[in-house]
């Protein structure tokens, strides 16, 4: 494929960088993600029962940063899984504002019936990469995402 785009070295190398990372997360995403919709799950919707599950009851904003998710975003989310039953907000008496999440017997139980094969899917995706290229790709992501936060937090 041709590029369009003449930019000097460094937007160039930038560019082709970004559209590589954003083209194999598509990938991914597209072998991973589907099967979450048999279970009537959005990806933050499973997010959100996953960190439940996993680490237990949180207020919204740790939950929020524990799925990489706006707050304000992520209120719709819960609010729709505490009608299917899948979790409960209890709204905390000395603050009005806080509500802690926690995930119910019924969400517990889906995540159960839904996580392993999740893992199965990713792991199968990530096989295409050896041992080695799978934790230096951890390693640059996490490395790319501390620096982008330091620097939003400046």
């Amino acid at each position: 494929m041709s590029k369009h785009f003449r930019g000097t070295e460094k937007q160039e190398r930038a560019l082709d960088a970004y559209i590589k990372l954003l083209r194999a997360t598509d990938k991914v995403d597209s072998l991973v993600m589907p099967q979450l919709d048999g279970a009537g799950l959005s990806p933050s919707q499973f997010g959100v029962l996953e960190a439940l599950y996993h680490v237990g009851p949180m207020c919204l904003t740790d939950l929020a940063r524990k799925i990489l998710k706006t707050s304000g975003n992520l209120t719709m989310v819960v609010r729709n899984l505490e009608k299917r039953g899948l979790v409960t907000r209890v709204r905390q008496v000395a603050d009005r504002r806080y509500y802690l999440v926690s995930i119910t017997g019924k969400g517990s139980k889906l995540i159960r019936q839904v996580f392993p094969g999740h893992v199965e899917r990713i792991v199968k995706a990530m096989s295409e990469l050896t041992a080695s290229e799978q934790e230096t790709l951890g390693e640059l992501c996490r490395k790319l995402g501390t620096r982008l936060a330091q620097r939003q937090s400046k």
